[in-house]
């Protein structure tokens, strides 16, 4: 089974910039350690790639309504 890797787009960098534009969320079935909190997405489709896993792009709510969600362990 490959792994998923889910990322999500920063909210206070915009297109054009030349900043990092992705943020890492959470990696699944795939055994790796990320250092980067910020990453391009050239960067992260070369690490999908090398470890075989998809790139999963979560999508955002409207702005303004962003609701927490809490996790029980």
């Amino acid at each position: 089974m490959a792994g998923k890797i889910f990322y999500r787009e920063r909210r206070k960098v915009g297109e054009g910039e030349k900043k990092p534009r992705f943020k890492l969320v959470a990696v699944a079935g795939v055994d790796m350690k990320v250092f980067g909190k910020h990453l391009r997405k050239k960067e992260l489709e070369q690490i999908a790639e090398a470890v075989g896993a998809e790139l999963i792009l979560l999508k955002q709510g409207e702005k303004g309504k962003d609701e927490d969600v809490e996790i029980e362990d």
